[in-house]
């Protein structure tokens, strides 16, 4: 049985050789291509940002890849790709 050292040790092992550039030994899970589920919406940065009610920056730095969307942000995003009008129209009602 591997002791909380053990497995943190191991996943710093890990770590390292995947910054090392040895692939199998990482697993990075991608986020949403948000710049495309804004294009979707056709709408500007700022535009989009005021309908989710975030900061522009925040989508800036997401469609960058600066920063990855939160659980709850990746739920939001997911329903606007799916159906953007809809969404933002509901979105637009659950502000007021």
């Amino acid at each position: 049985m591997s002791t909380a050292f053990e497995k943190i040790a191991g996943g710093l092992t890990d770590a390292i050789a995947y910054a090392e550039g040895d692939s199998r030994k990482g697993r990075v899970v991608a986020g949403p291509d948000v710049k495309a589920i804004r294009a979707k919406t056709r709408l500007t940065q700022v535009k989009f940002a005021e309908q989710l009610n975030v900061p522009v920056a925040t989508i800036r730095d997401w469609e960058q890849n600066r920063r990855c969307p939160d659980a709850p942000a990746r739920t939001l995003l997911g329903i606007v790709k799916a159906d953007p009008k809809a969404a933002l129209a509901l979105i637009g009602k659950a502000a007021e």
